[in-house]
Formats: C-alpha cells, sequence, structure tokens
C-alpha cells in the first residue's frame, strides 16, 4: 500500500497527502439479561488532501486502486485550485518531524474472536444482577477501534500504523422503594484485549457500579456554596481537556478563545504544570503519528503555571511560528484532520492525599464525572459529580449526591495549594466529540483547590 501512495503522490503538483484508514468497529451490549447489540463493521477507503496556491481541497473515496487514487488527487487538486482563487488569507504549513517506518500499537495475537467477547460482555451484566437484589436494570457495552492506517505525503512522511482502542462500560441501577440511583463505571486502553483485562476486572467493574448506586441510596444531599475540594485524578482529567484543553486549541484560539494572547502569563498556581502527550503508551489517547504524517510529541501547555504552548496542526502552527507535536486527527478517512487533543494531564506533584485532607475544616472530597456537564471558550464549566464525600475537620464523612461544580477552570488552577504524588490516567472511555469524535485520554494527581458546589436543594 505504501508504494501505491508514493506513485499516486507523485502526481500531485502542490502539497499533497494520501491518508488509507481500514477500520473494524465492534460494538457489543447486554441490556437486562439480553444480548441486545452485536456489530462488527468495517470502513476503508483514503482522504486526499491537496495545497495549492495557499488553498486545500481534499477528496475522500473508497476506490483505492491505483485509477481511483489519482482520480481523487485530481479532483483535490481542482477544489484547491478554484479556491485559491477566491481565498484572500493563504495557507501555509510549518516544519514538521514526518513520520517513517512502522508504528505498532498493540499485539494483534493477542484478540480473542468475537465469540469470546459476547460472553463477557454477558458474564459481567450477569454479575450486575447478582451482586445485589436491589439492582432493576444492567448494561454492559463494549467498544473497539481496530485501525490500520498507511499516511504518504509530499514532504516525506511515509508510515504504516497498527492501533487499537477497546473499551468497556458498565451501568447498574437499583431501587428501593420509589427511589432510583445508579452506578456507572468503565475502562479504556491502546492496546489488545488482554491490556484492557489487565486494566481492570470487568467482573470487578461491575460490582463497583453496583456498590456506587447502593451508596447513593442512603446519601444526603450537599449544601451548595464556595468550598475547598479535593479533585480525583478523573475530575482532574475533565477539567483539564473540557475546560482548559479545548481552549488551546490553535484553532479556538484564533477564533478568540480566553487564552489567546496569554503565552508565557501565569494563569494557573506555581504548583501546576500541564501537558498534551500522544506517546503516553497504553492511553487512549496514543497518536505516535496525527493524520498529518506528524510524529507525536509532548507539548508542555502549562509550565509552574506559566502558559507555554497551543495545540496545533501544521497551518495553524505556521501563524503563530509553533512546532506541530502531532495534534491534527481524523476519526475516519471521509474527514478532513482537525487540531485534537491526545493524552491530556496534570503532572503529579509531592502532597500526600491523606495530607490534603486534613488540611480542609469544611469541604469535600470528589471523584469521577456525573452526569451532565459543559465548558466553553470562556474556560467556564458545569460538571456533574459521580461520588462527593464530605471533609469536616480534616476528617473524610459520609457521602453526598447530586453535587455539581462550576467555575473559570484558570480560576480553579490559580487556587490549587496541594498536589498530589499519586497518578492517574482515568477518563478514556469515552469520545471527544469537537465536531467529529475522537478517542483521548486525561488525568491527573489529587488537586486541592476552591470551587462552587452546586447541591439538589440550592
Amino acid at each position: 500500500m505504501l508504494e501505491l501512495l508514493k506513485t499516486v503522490i507523485q502526481n500531485c503538483n502542490g502539497y499533497g497527502e494520501v491518508r488509507y484508514h481500514h477500520r473494524i468497529h465492534t460494538a457489543i451490549e447486554a441490556r437486562n439479561s439480553t444480548l441486545t447489540k452485536v456489530e462488527h463493521r468495517t470502513l476503508s477507503g483514503a482522504g486526499v488532501r491537496v495545497l495549492v496556491d495557499g488553498c486545500w481541497g481534499f477528496v475522500s473515496t473508497n476506490d483505492v486502486s491505483e485509477t481511483g487514487l489519482k482520480r481523487a488527487l485530481f479532483e483535490a487538486e481542482t477544489a484547491a485550485k478554484t479556491g485559491a482563487a477566491l481565498r484572500k488569507t493563504k495557507v501555509n504549513l510549518a516544519p514538521a518531524a514526518q513520520a517513517q517506518g512502522e508504528f505498532i500499537y498493540y499485539e494483534q495475537s493477542e484478540e480473542p474472536d468475537i465469540a469470546t467477547k459476547i460472553q463477557t460482555v454477558l458474564d459481567a451484566e450477569e454479575m450486575i444482577r447478582k451482586s445485589s437484589a436491589l439492582v432493576t436494570g444492567s448494561i454492559t457495552m463494549y467498544t473497539q477501534y481496530e485501525d490500520e492506517k498507511f499516511i504518504v505525503n509530499s514532504h516525506g512522511a511515509s508510515t504504516h500504523i497498527l492501533d487499537n482502542k477497546p473499551s468497556f462500560h458498565v451501568i447498574a441501577t437499583v431501587a428501593r422503594d420509589d427511589q432510583l440511583e445508579t452506578g456507572l463505571k468503565s475502562v479504556g486502553v491502546t492496546g489488545s484485549w488482554r491490556d484492557l483485562l489487565k486494566q481492570s476486572d470487568l467482573n470487578t467493574l461491575a460490582k463497583e457500579a453496583v456498590e456506587l448506586a447502593i451508596k447513593k441510596l442512603d446519601a444526603g444531599y450537599a449544601k451548595g456554596g464556595q468550598y475547598t475540594v479535593i479533585l480525583d485524578p478523573a475530575l482532574v482529567g475533565v477539567l483539564a481537556h473540557e475546560a482548559i484543553g479545548h481552549t488551546v486549541e490553535a484553532d479556538f484560539v484564533l477564533s478568540g478563545s480566553v487564552v489567546q494572547g496569554k503565552i508565557e502569563q501565569q494563569v494557573a498556581s506555581k504548583l501546576v504544570t500541564m501537558v498534551d502527550d500522544g506517546t503516553v503508551n497504553g492511553a487512549v489517547g496514543m497518536v505516535l503519528v496525527d493524520d498529518e504524517g506528524v510524529l507525536g510529541q509532548k507539548t508542555t501547555i502549562i509550565e509552574s503555571g506559566i502558559l507555554k504552548a497551543y495545540l496545533h496542526s501544521r497551518e495553524s502552527a505556521s501563524i503563530f511560528q509553533a512546532e506541530p507535536r502531532g495534534n491534527a486527527r481524523a476519526f475516519t478517512y471521509l474527514d478532513e484532520p482537525l487540531i485534537r487533543m491526545t493524552n491530556t494531564f496534570v503532572l503529579p506533584g509531592e502532597d500526600n492525599l491523606d495530607d490534603m485532607i486534613e488540611g480542609i475544616k469544611d469541604g469535600f472530597l470528589l471523584k469521577d464525572l456525573g452526569q451532565g456537564g459543559q465548558a466553553d471558550s470562556t474556560a467556564e464549566f458545569m460538571f456533574g459529580v459521580a461520588e462527593a464525600y464530605r471533609i469536616t475537620n480534616g476528617k473524610l464523612g459520609e457521602m453526598v449526591k447530586g453535587v455539581t461544580i462550576s467555575g473559570q477552570a484558570f480560576d480553579v488552577l490559580k487556587s490549587v495549594d496541594a498536589v498530589s504524588a499519586d497518578f492517574l490516567m482515568e477518563m478514556g472511555a469515552g469520545h471527544c466529540g469537537k465536531f467529529q469524535l475522537a478517542k483521548v485520554d486525561s488525568g491527573g494527581p489529587y488537586l486541592r483547590c476552591k470551587v462552587t458546589v452546586g447541591g439538589h436543594h440550592d
């Protein structure tokens, strides 16, 4: 395939990029003792992008013969030439480290057949139902993206990529009298089926979902207000991705996000360093080569509280005179690459979690993303919290439910006065939905900071 793509790109009159993508998407779902979904879909084709006279042309095709690819290249060139006459601001590309050779993210030999996966999903769903007589609803879901890519461009990229991203969700609903509560647990990796099971035993995950739901039945509600809280690695990851990460994507910066013009300014506590790094082995946002053929690298976004960098494609990097580090990503061959995060996280510090709790007179320990949430380009956010525990006079107390947190993310980071040595990547089971889907990951240490806490009875 690489030789075919190289042959095609030789015919390009401008800068050309051909990206072949073959995907097997597997989705299995069991719900309330019934197998409700088994999907095993194949997607295959090529995205062809050409830059002529400062304007892009893009064509996708599922005809990956030499004739079909040359036709797509011609159509992309024609579109670019037509658009160039109308485009006032011309596109330029920053120099970038081009990927060459093979990049293998997982061992294909460790993948079992689909029957084994179906049975595992059914077993975990049964475990939910058997865990407690209070269970009234049970859902288990398995999703897998198994990808093969070949990318060639006019600037020297020539690479073959094998990538696999499986994830598992379990949802338990329990009831007592007229009260319903739900517990959700999930896990995701870049790697094989065996890697996923190493990350978390799925039956244990099912039991934890039930236990969480039952704990909520007995929990009271929090009183809203401003509090000193401790965010766990999952919530730190949500904050890093949703409320901070999107504001530093260069396309949003150019549109006027809150961090526009703030490079080298203090935006967080000196205790906070935050990075985006597609080279973290096994994390769901692992992207060793992006969809422009650029090698993935670590980007330090915030260093000791100082904003250091935005995230870039080659086009935006040219505008900002920056180095692209592998953040141009496309979900399928039908999509053009967009600026996207990979693995976005806050680096661990030196504090002890118990000591962090002891330092709070009246506050909360908050864990995991709950239902609902939003963030915008001003870094204002509101997230639901799955688990919340009172802290009174330095002692961890009872669980409360119905908690939301809100604030301006950079103000929250400025309030950080303790960062734990503990660290986890926690948010790889879902997707990021910026215009097109992407698999990402995020996490961090425990952070002690100030947020606005909302409860059901405010």
